[in-house]
């Protein structure tokens, strides 16, 4: 799959997902059982990017990366977290 094959995939499905979504009103709690299971989908994107970048899918690995940020940062929206992103030096230049 091209990268761009897999980008408007990717977008098409945020879309659609958008034009879905309930918002629920009031305060959330937000679980420990629920933390838990992010930071196991944070493990497996994780995974994930690191198979795909070994078989040189370097846009499915990107992807897979890309997610696992997102859920980090959302952690860290909610107050789940305290840490930053390590940012590569390189990427600072």
């Amino acid at each position: 799959m091209t990268a761009e094959t897999l980008t408007q995939k990717y977008i098409n499905n945020t879309e659609g997902t958008l034009k879905q979504l309930q918002w629920t009103k009031g305060p959330l709690t937000v679980t420990d059982e629920s933390i838990n299971q992010v930071k196991g989908y944070i493990n497996a994107y994780l995974k994930d990017a690191k198979y795909y970048s070994a078989q040189k899918q370097f846009e499915t690995s990107l992807t897979s990366i890309a997610y696992c940020e997102g859920l980090l940062d959302a952690l860290k929206l909610i107050g789940a977290t305290k840490t930053e992103h390590q940012q590569n030096q390189e990427f600072k230049k």
